[in-house]
Parts: structure tokens; C-alpha cells; sequence
């Protein structure tokens, strides 16, 4: 498999922060077979609005946008630049594709950016570009997001993409209250999406709310997948998927991760 040039990562709870775990050396060591990129264009799940709008913060804030978690949480910084220069460049592959396009000149980095980052690149010494996603216009829109993204990579910009391939917190609640078992529908979904990636098998994964088994039940709402999409057209038609990591937090957090190739 050839250099990945786009990467969904897991971010799971904002404690995925202090406690990293298995999931969390898997997506160091990735970033750590990476040339160093120009800059980062991060699309987390938290970030979340009607148009695809581009962060062009020179110094984005970390954002803590969570309640009722340990102290420490509150502590962690990550004091990445940003790069308005490249940020318009992402504003107008984001037009050339067709799509509208916005920008906020104060958006900082939600915990769906900023956990996943801080261990991917400590020193934060890596420009980092915030781009939200739009929940409500469905997988077809990300992954056309995705491919306006993919002329970037020849001008040194690397696409991250941050969610979860399951997430359902009321069951969460239900798991912590009954012993935490785990439900089989997280294997299950997780298992469907991994032979579907594989086989790049693009109608059926655009379609999953349909033919995925259990999928309303992994997905109650779509903007914690919606992240993969993006990843997934920016890698270019016929993009190799590798699953470089599987596992379970928290009962019901699929926190797969997956690398994206250009074809051959």
C-alpha cells in the first residue's frame, strides 16, 4: 500500500485525552510514518454547520467544548498555528468543486481536533485548518466534500478526518448501568464498514443507512461517520482503505481507524 494521504482517526471521549490506550499509540504511530505536511486540514465531527465553512484562525484556541470531566481536561492546551494562506487554498478547491463555502476567522480547535492532534503531533508544530461538517446533508455531501479536498495534497496539505464508527451515547448509558457488555451491533457495524472499505465498495458504504446492519442503532445521527466520508474522497477515486486499528472504549465507541491511499 502505497503513503496514505488521508487518515480518520477515532477521538472518542474527551478523556481519550489522558488516557490514550491502545487506540491511541496506533494513531501516533501513523502519524509517525508521515512526511511532515505543510499543514493539516482537520475535520472533526464536533464542528458542525449548515455550509462547509473554513477556520482561518492564525492562533486557534482550544476549545473545550464538554461538561462534568475531570479537571485536567480542562488544563490541556494545544497551541498549534493555523494558516490563513493555505486555508484560502482549501477555500478555493472547496469552490472549484462547486460547493459553497464559508469562513470564520475565530474558530478554534473542538476536543474532536485537538485529542486526536496532541498525540499525533505534540510538539504542535504542524499548521492545523479547521473544516467543518454539514450532519444534516448526508454521506453523498461529505464525500463530495472529500474530493474538492483532493487536489491539496500535491500542495503539501494532509487531510485528517475525526469521529468515531460507532456512537450511541444513550446506549452508552444503558451499558454502564447493566454491567458493560458490549452490544453485538458495535462488532457487527464495525465489521460491515471494514469489508465494505475494503472492497471500495462506495454505493453501498453512501448507502449504509439502509444496508448496514444495525446502523440507525450505531448512528443515531449521522456527524460522528460523516468524518470518514471526507476522508475517503479526499483520497481520490478508487482510494485503497486500511484499517490500522479496531477496538472498543467506553462499551459502544468504535474507535477504528482507517488510513486512505491513492489508487495505483
Amino acid at each position: 500500500m502505497t503513503l496514505p494521504v488521508s487518515l480518520f482517526v477515532p477521538h472518542g471521549s474527551p478523556t481519550f485525552a489522558l488516557q490514550p490506550g491502545a487506540a491511541g499509540a496506533a494513531i501516533v504511530a501513523a502519524a509517525r510514518a508521515l512526511p511532515v505536511p505543510r499543514a493539516i486540514v482537520i475535520v472533526s465531527a464536533h464542528w458542525d454547520t449548515a455550509i462547509p465553512t473554513v477556520g482561518l484562525a492564525a492562533r486557534p484556541e482550544t476549545i473545550h467544548d464538554f461538561s462534568g470531566f475531570p479537571e485536567e481536561l480542562y488544563a490541556l492546551r494545544y497551541p498549534a498555528s493555523g494558516c490563513p494562506e493555505a486555508a484560502q487554498e482549501v477555500v478555493a478547491a472547496i469552490t472549484a468543486a462547486g460547493l459553497p463555502v464559508q469562513t470564520d476567522a475565530q474558530r478554534g480547535l473542538d476536543h474532536g481536533a485537538w485529542v486526536p492532534l496532541r498525540m499525533m503531533f505534540p510538539d504542535a508544530d504542524v499548521p492545523v485548518i479547521p473544516l467543518s461538517i454539514q450532519s444534516r446533508a448526508g454521506t453523498q455531501q461529505a464525500y463530495r466534500l472529500g474530493q474538492a479536498l483532493a487536489p491539496l495534497a500535491t500542495n503539501g496539505l494532509f487531510v485528517i478526518s475525526s469521529g468515531n464508527l460507532t456512537h450511541n451515547l444513550t446506549d452508552y448509558m444503558t451499558a454502564s448501568r447493566n454491567g458493560g457488555q458490549t452490544p453485538e451491533y458495535v462488532r457487527r457495524f464495525s465489521a460491515w464498514m471494514a469489508e465494505r472499505l475494503a472492497q471500495n465498495d462506495l454505493p453501498a458504504l453512501l448507502d449504509y443507512r439502509r444496508q448496514a446492519p444495525d446502523a440507525v442503532q450505531a448512528h443515531p445521527t449521522d456527524e460522528h461517520l460523516l468524518p470518514l466520508y471526507v476522508t475517503m474522497g479526499a483520497a481520490g477515486p478508487n482510494a485503497q482503505a486500511k484499517r490500522f486499528h479496531a477496538g472498543i472504549d467506553h462499551y459502544v465507541i468504535s474507535m477504528d481507524a482507517y488510513a486512505f491511499s491513492a489508487a495505483n
